[in-house]
């Protein structure tokens, strides 16, 4: 039987945020491969320094005027700055988790009908990880 986890999904400017719970059913806190993969990119209006923003400014490289990305992940296939902990393993984390930027409170685990997304299934299995199951 496939387990359900509490998502919250948040409307904010036509996008859904995705915050997942901070416990032992959230599949993030013994993975982190997408924060390892992905390179990082937002609107600059994101940062702390910003109108608004809450991403921490020192955190951040700059690609353009109106771009940014978090360090370490210039260039893709690499490591977020915010990352701690050890991929594949409980207890890895993003330091900045409630003052994340856009790409990865977009991201999820599940689709909207429940089914893993398939990204996320790659990655977990690029660091040796079980894949998820559906959602009930």
């Amino acid at each position: 039987m496939a387990k359900s986890i509490p998502i919250r999904r948040t409307l904010d400017d036509n996008r859904v945020f995705i915050d997942m719970p901070d416990g032992p059913d959230n599949p993030c806190t013994s993975c982190g491969a997408c924060c390892a993969h992905y390179r990082v990119s937002f609107y600059c209006g994101e940062l702390s320094e910003g109108s608004g923003g809450v991403v921490p400014a020192e955190l951040v490289s700059q690609i353009n005027a109106l771009m940014v990305c978090m360090k370490g992940t210039e260039s893709g296939h690499a490591r977020c700055i915010a990352l701690s902990g050890t991929l594949g393993q409980p207890g890895i984390g993003c330091r900045i988790y409630p003052n994340r930027p856009s790409p990865c409170r977009e991201f999820a685990n599940w689709l909207e009908d429940g089914t893993p997304n398939p990204e996320c299934q790659r990655l977990r299995q690029q660091i040796g990880l079980a894949p998820l199951h559906r959602l009930d």
